[in-house]
């Protein structure tokens, strides 16, 4: 059973990470440079491209950012995913305590994971194969728009290995010195295996 609580996640039960697929945002192809004429492409091949690496059975840390959009219908789509799928919540997710009220996500909750989404904690603090690791959908630093946002809402930056999403980057996962970026734009709209993330850990 994977753990819910803010410390002592248990990153050797993940198979997959991934994050900032925006199912069902009009604009993210223009706002992101994402190579699709339109959102209805753009849904489908996500779906596609997850579901041929995620078996029924392998469990998914998706970092933030799953749907976007008319919200009910974005967050309905994302039920096609294959997988047993956890969602540490991002800016754009209805169940954000970064950008929801406590009413709001005690409204959308029950979207989410009728769709199938356990909803966790927006840091998470664990172990994989014995090395600490965090997973939040905000680095420690850097944003989109220029100035950083949602700063209450980041991990402190004690020198802990990261993986995030957030930043839309289409050219990295590892950066800095302990940061790794799974968001789909760098990553062909797939999800990352855990291999990568243990290769990487290893690298330090």
């Amino acid at each position: 059973m994977v753990a819910a609580d803010m410390s002592g996640f248990d990153f050797d039960a993940v198979d997959f990470v991934t994050s900032d697929h925006h199912f069902g945002h009009v604009r993210i192809s223009e706002l992101a440079g994402r190579p699709f004429s339109s959102v209805d492409e753009m849904n489908a091949v996500m779906i596609e491209r997850w579901n041929a690496l995620v078996g029924p059975d392998d469990v998914v840390l998706q970092l933030g950012d799953v749907a976007l959009g008319p919200i009910e219908d974005s967050v309905r789509l994302t039920a096609q995913l294959n997988g047993r799928r956890l969602l540490v919540p991002g800016n754009h997710d209805r169940v954000s305590s970064a950008t929801q009220s406590k009413r709001a996500i005690e409204r959308f909750r029950p979207l989410y994971e009728q769709a199938g989404w356990t909803v966790l904690p927006e840091l998470l603090d664990g172990t994989r194969s014995g090395k600490r690791l965090l997973a939040s959908h905000y680095p420690y630093s850097s944003d989109t728009t220029g100035p950083d946002r949602h700063t209450r809402h980041r991990p402190a930056d004690e020198g802990i290995p990261l993986i995030h999403g957030h930043t839309h980057e289409h050219d990295f996962g590892a950066h800095g010195t302990h940061e790794f970026h799974v968001g789909v734009d760098a990553f062909g709209f797939e999800p990352v295996p855990f291999s990568a993330i243990d290769a990487w850990l290893r690298s330090l």
